[in-house]
């Protein structure tokens, strides 16, 4: 059995938005796992602080998920960086806009179709033509929204509901293709992310939101770094008998249509 520390050994990684929350806890988790990760961001001093404190097999693209050209860029500078193709790539980056269908702004529910799901296509079409020829994983973080409404944030549920649908037509063509490319998605409920953090109420607190099985079951949010390990088994051999699945990570809410 391989050992953690080796799980990834001489695997290629992208992460996108991976110099801060979510993508941070998933870059530092491959990396320790073996992995040669490449943080993709558009924060360069994040990312470039972070590529710094990992050291070896650690390296930052600035880069814009929502233009193509650097997409291909950032994929062969870091095939190029790392002398070695791309195994893995974790679609992370996106943003997180309020409106609900009376209040939202058409300007705000373009910008969250372009950041959390153009960008998205792009990445799975850009991975693909990366890996289907070696092979690789391609996870997407989607969300609770994607199939559960959640009234204030109509835009921001509807581009997560599309980076779901594009989950399961990237891995459907992947299997006609007879590309040896999994592409799955992961879906919290809630991530206590600084984004996330921003959108609570007045007087709700940390405590009150994060689940924790002895004192609070019924929490609906989890630290960044147990959504990482969710990314890290898709992202692994592990979970080589999933493709176009969505992992929820959403403490059975689904079944209280809430």
């Amino acid at each position: 059995m391989t050992s953690t520390s080796e799980r990834f050994s001489g695997k290629v990684a992208i992460v996108t938005g991976g110099a801060s929350g979510v993508g941070q806890e998933v870059v530092q988790l491959l990396h320790a796992q073996g992995a040669k990760v490449c943080i993709s961001d558009i924060n360069e001093e994040a990312g470039k602080a972070l590529a710094a404190r990992l050291g070896e097999r650690a390296l930052f693209v600035r880069h814009d998920v929502t233009n193509e050209d650097q997409w291909k860029t950032a994929i062969a500078r870091t095939q190029e960086a790392f002398s070695a193709p791309l195994n893995v790539l974790v679609n992370n980056a996106g943003i997180l806009l309020k409106g609900d269908m009376e209040t939202g702004r058409l300007e705000d529910f373009r910008k969250l179709l372009n950041v959390n799901a153009e960008s998205v296509f792009i990445g799975c079409q850009q991975g693909i033509a990366a890996m289907k020829e070696h092979g690789g994983s391609i996870i997407n973080m989607a969300s609770v929204s994607s199939w559960l409404p959640v009234e204030p944030y109509a835009g921001y549920s509807a581009s997560k509901a599309a980076v779901s649908a594009l989950t399961r037509a990237a891995a459907l063509l992947c299997r006609k293709k007879g590309y040896a490319v999994r592409v799955n998605s992961v879906h919290p409920d809630g991530i206590y992310t600084p984004m996330m953090q921003a959108s609570l109420p007045a007087g709700v607190t940390r405590e009150m939101v994060l689940h924790d099985a002895a004192r609070n079951r019924a929490g609906r949010t989890y630290m960044p770094d147990r959504i990482a390990q969710l990314v890290a088994f898709l992202a692994s051999d592990e979970s080589s008998v999933m493709s176009g699945s969505e992992l929820h990570a959403d403490n059975s809410i689904l079944g209280m249509g809430l």
